[in-house]
């Protein structure tokens, strides 16, 4: 019995699994449409951000990861916890948050975790266990908020401009540091918030999530540590790219370091950190292969 009809006793109510399910979707979608201003904005932020283009891909793949469990889902019961309750409640109360201190970050993240706590409240702890990943993954399409970008850009931007210096040094080519400031001999390299690897840190991320997911799924811990190698790949990696333009710019000038030339040296090193993912993981299996049992006649 669903805690729904636990809840209005004899009262004609549908209680089967098919109306649940559409009892869930319809309140759902209710939902959605209550936040859809929030969301609409949330999706021009993506397109005007290039930080967030990957904000895109999330739905699309929490779909996939969700339609995974179809069958999973379809084996167990439902069974309502009032326990959603408390969840739908945090996520009103980050609505309420958001709107009367005018922060974006709650008010979007509101709208993942009030339908978390639609599902846990409708059908209950088992199948919100089994969708757990798909709805927390819908939080990595929510912005950042400005107040920390602020705060961890800069610091990446003066490792990435040390760094890069460092390497310049190594092949012979003369340069001095000043903060994020690389001065050349043919001018000066400014190492703006757009170089501080954040675009590319977060959808190193989500592909490390995505790629750990659906390559890794024998171990937590081997995802977990998948994951959280994307931050130092991406740093490394756009350490790299801010050198590669500083030896453009001291080779062949200032123009050769920007424009089509800087953005294709952008999708060379995130392509370059996907290898180096796929080289990990490669390297993982290595450690963690069995020896094969011996034959014995």
């Amino acid at each position: 019995m669903s805690l729904i009809s636990e809840y209005f006793g004899e009262k004609p109510v549908i209680t089967s699994r098919r109306g649940l399910v559409w009892q869930t979707a319809c309140l759902l979608l209710l939902l959605t449409v209550i936040y859809a201003p929030i969301l609409s904005s949330m999706v021009e932020h993506w397109r005007i951000v290039p930080d967030y283009s990957h904000g895109f891909l999330i739905v699309p793949l929490a779909l996939v990861f969700a339609y995974e469990k179809k069958l999973y889902i379809q084996a167990v019961q439902f069974r309502g916890s009032w326990w959603g309750v408390a969840i739908l409640g945090f996520g009103l109360l980050l609505l309420a948050v958001g709107q009367l201190g005018s922060l974006l970050s709650p008010l979007r993240a509101g709208y993942v975790i009030s339908m978390m706590g639609l599902v846990l409240l409708l059908l209950g702890t088992r199948v919100f266990s089994l969708l757990l990943f798909p709805m927390a993954f819908l939080l990595m399409m929510v912005p950042l908020p400005q107040s920390f970008v602020n705060v961890v850009a800069f610091p990446l931007q003066l490792i990435a401009a040390e760094w890069a210096v460092s390497l310049m040094h190594l092949i012979g080519i003369p340069v001095l540091l000043e903060g994020n400031i690389i001065h050349l001999v043919g001018g000066d390299l400014f190492v703006a918030e757009a170089c501080s690897g954040l675009r590319s840190l977060m959808a190193l991320l989500t592909l490390g999530v995505v790629f750990a997911h659906f390559f890794r799924r024998e171990s937590l811990a081997l995802q977990c540590l998948l994951v959280a190698s994307t931050i130092p790949i991406a740093i490394v990696v756009n350490s790299l790219r801010v050198a590669l333009t500083g030896i453009l710019a001291h080779e062949y000038g200032q123009e050769s370091a920007g424009g089509f030339i800087h953005e294709f040296q952008g999708m060379i090193t995130f392509s370059l950190a996907f290898l180096i993912l796929l080289g990990e993981s490669k390297l993982i299996d290595q450690f963690i292969r069995r020896p094969k049992p011996v034959e014995t006649d």
